[in-house]
């Protein structure tokens, strides 16, 4: 395939919202401690970590494009219906302690930038709605969803920003020890933290909410290509409502740009932002007083201390940059859950206050009662939960994608011709009649990908468990 760089411009946007999803402030505290205890040691997680999303996501991007359909809306189609429930309780479960992150991140930025006691700054958060009612539109044209990808676009670059200077102000005594780090160490297994913390930064970088969003930002564009060239189809769904049908030239046009613009986006800004938040905390803080303990308030102080307060400053504008974004993206990955599961449609506005609410409950809770320690340990119990939710909702996902007949388009004689002259992927053509089947099912060697990223994740959580039931010190 000859790269076209003034298409691929075209589809810039989705793969920088989904990278939201990995960058969260879930992100700035299990990595911030990681590097403070560990070193660098845990790069090789955030690096495995990447690896999974980007297999997981590529997956999502698929089944999106050639289905019509995101994955919640696959579910609701060919899950039975007390295992869609199932799924769809455990994502909006997912959504919620995502959303817990955001909070926390949010109250704590208003805490460093305006001096804002964390109590206060938990219910300021649900001011952040007012952000989905003039920027989002769900029904909106092609060329105000752009707009919007370009606004949580510009909050993700200004946190990229805001880690190329904090980097510029580390001392790194030896860059070989970073590269090592991307190595597997024995550290990782050995000490009695590490493999939680490890756990957590899974949990904070593969976020279950994220695929339901992958599978569903594709979708804008496929419809574009079908109504500009006379090729847009609709079907009815099981609920009577019409959904678009991609055309066989819309999947060719949209598939394969949209797996660059994704990898391009996670293997780029999400792992440099990813890896340089545990650099800086394992450059600055690892080896110091105070460091092995430290929480988003205690880290913004040790910064502070050990760099300069315009490191810390930097530290937190980073975060509030990155936790707008994020709750953005989380109300927007919550929508499409429950409109996709159970045809449950909310107002954005009402969604968000909802959700948001709820997330702010256990905050407020802590914030009264427990003080920085509590905000800091339900910040990290969210990511946990997180990664002990993601092989329930990612199991569907590989189901569907090695599914012939989930992934399989009827096409016309005219249209099997135009796909063998210009396809620009692998897919097998099998003749019926008038009528050709492209099948855009997964390969073996996908199937192999997909399933050891589950089970690596699976196998994580299962070693978390036992660890803690054999009274390891893990403290959720």
């Amino acid at each position: 395939m000859c790269l076209d760089l003034k298409k691929l411009i075209k589809f810039v946007g989705p793969g920088l919202l989904v990278s939201c999803a990995y960058i969260d402030p879930g992100n700035y505290s299990t990595s911030t401690a990681a590097g403070a205890q560990f070193h660098y040691a845990h790069l090789f997680i955030i690096l495995l970590s990447n690896v999974f999303a980007v297999i997981l996501q590529c997956l999502c991007i698929k089944l999106g494009t050639v289905t019509g359909l995101d994955l919640a809306e696959n579910c609701r189609k060919h899950l039975p219906h007390w295992l869609n429930i199932t799924n769809y309780v455990l994502a909006e479960i997912a959504v919620v302690f995502t959303d817990l992150a955001e909070v926390v991140g949010s109250a704590i930025a208003f805490k460093i930038l305006f001096d804002i006691p964390l109590q206060i700054g938990v219910v300021l958060t649900i001011l952040d709605v007012l952000v989905i009612i003039f920027a989002y539109n769900p029904d909106g044209s092609m060329r105000h969803i752009r707009k919007f990808e370009i606004f949580v676009s510009t909050l993700v670059i200004m946190t990229f920003g805001c880690f190329v200077l904090l980097l510029s102000k580390v001392d790194i005594n030896s860059k070989r020890e970073i590269w090592e780090g991307f190595l597997p160490s024995k550290i990782l297994f050995k000490e009695k933290n590490a493999i939680y913390l490890g756990l957590g930064i899974i949990g904070a970088t593969v976020m279950p909410h994220s695929l339901y969003l992958g599978s569903n930002l594709v979708k804008p564009r496929l419809r574009e290509f079908d109504m500009k060239y006379g090729s847009y189809n609709s079907e009815i769904d099981d609920r009577t409502n019409t959904v678009h049908k991609p055309s066989l030239n819309a999947i060719n046009y949209c598939l394969n740009y949209s797996y660059i613009e994704l990898i391009l986006s996670l293997c780029t800004v999400a792992i440099f932002i990813n890896s340089s938040i545990l650099i800086v905390s394992a450059a600055a803080l690892f080896g110091n007083p105070g460091a092995d303990d430290a929480d988003l308030l205690s880290i913004y102080d040790l910064l502070c201390h050990y760099l300069s307060n315009q490191a810390g400053l930097i530290f937190a504008f980073a975060m509030f940059f990155s936790a707008i974004a994020a709750g953005v993206i989380c109300t927007m990955s919550g929508m499409i859950i429950a409109e996709g599961s159970v045809k449950w449609t909310l107002n954005p506005f009402l969604r968000r206050l909802v959700t948001r609410t709820i997330s702010i409950i256990p905050c407020l809770f802590m914030a009264l009662f427990s003080g920085r320690s509590g905000i800091a340990n339900i910040l990290n119990l969210s990511q946990v939960v997180l990664s002990l939710i993601l092989p329930f909702v990612t199991a569907p996902l590989l189901y569907f994608t090695a599914s012939k007949k989930i992934m399989s388009v009827k096409v016309t004689n005219s249209q099997e011709n135009e796909h063998t002259q210009e396809s620009e992927n692998s897919a097998l053509i099998s003749h019926s009649g008038s009528l050709g089947i492209v099948d855009f099912s997964n390969s073996l060697s996908t199937n192999i990908l997909g399933f050891v990223a589950w089970f690596t994740i699976g196998f994580l959580n299962v070693y978390l468990i036992i660890q803690w039931l054999r009274g390891e010190d893990i403290h959720f």
